[in-house]
């Protein structure tokens, strides 16, 4: 079952032209979306989430045009944690949590129901952050922070979490806690999680899918293990280098000569 596809999408701004974008995200996996910098990657992610409206060509959520949905509805089905160094509301953990239940509250309600409740404490147990829930934002630590913004995220209850670069300003401890707490997420609640990812290592060892692009095109498509060698790193990245995998892992070598430390 495919939970997103776009058919022949384009976006034109000028100086930047996503080209022909025609793909499909399996439901229930963990797809990620590679390439350099300046490529197009995040720009897919704010198409799929209607945050920018394409020129041209079709995005579909369960095989219904997004432009279909109500605003609500979609929000209720796709959950978007954008790229974000910017300072977090002077919230507790538990009061940004509930902002997730949003979709589901009508105007200017703000009373949680028991159902609200159950929803935001199960996000925090998921996220590794109840022990945090009566803290301001602004006293955790990068990686805690970043959890707990996941932990919105997860309070919306949608099928599909969308995750623009979610480890972004984290060392790399935190990275791989994150990372395995995205798997553990997909695996326990087989939740489509989409994200951008920068680091091919990571993306390769946590994704049943890759997606690459280049110069605002697709260039490949389908598992680490059959998209990721050393012709794919040359092909996207200009890079010199052989591929090993290390059971999921993949251990990326460039061909550097005459390496030396003064």
């Amino acid at each position: 079952m495919t939970a997103i596809q776009t058919k022949e999408m384009e976006l034109d701004l000028g100086h930047f032209h996503l080209k022909d974008v025609s793909c499909s995200i399996p439901n229930g996996k963990i797809t990620s979306i590679v390439g350099p910098n300046g490529s197009g990657k995040s720009t897919i992610l704010k198409l799929i989430t209607r945050l920018t409206k394409q020129t041209s060509g079709e995005i579909y959520i369960y095989d219904k045009q997004t432009n279909k949905y109500s605003l609500k509805k979609f929000s209720q089905t796709v959950s978007m944690l954008p790229q974000s160094k910017e300072g977090l509301p002077d919230l507790t953990v538990k009061e940004l949590v509930a902002y997730g239940r949003s979709p589901y509250k009508k105007l200017f309600e703000h009373r949680l129901t028991q159902k609200d409740e159950e929803i935001i404490n199960r996000a925090l147990e998921m996220t590794g952050t109840k022990q945090y829930e009566n803290r301001l934002i602004h006293t955790l630590s990068g990686g805690e922070r970043q959890r707990a913004r996941i932990a919105m995220a997860l309070a919306q209850s949608t099928d599909i979490l969308i995750l623009d670069e979610p480890t972004t300003f984290l060392d790399i401890a935190h990275q791989f806690e994150l990372m395995e707490m995205l798997r553990h997420i997909n695996e326990i609640y087989q939740m489509t999680i989409v994200m951008v990812l920068h680091d091919l290592q990571q993306a390769a060892a946590y994704s049943h899918h890759l997606i690459a692009v280049k110069n605002g095109q697709i260039q490949a498509m389908g598992s680490p293990e059959s998209v990721l060698d050393s012709k794919f790193l040359k092909d996207i990245y200009g890079l010199d280098a052989d591929v090993q995998f290390d059971g999921y892992f993949p251990i990326i070598i460039p061909k550097i000569k005459n390496l030396r430390r003064n």
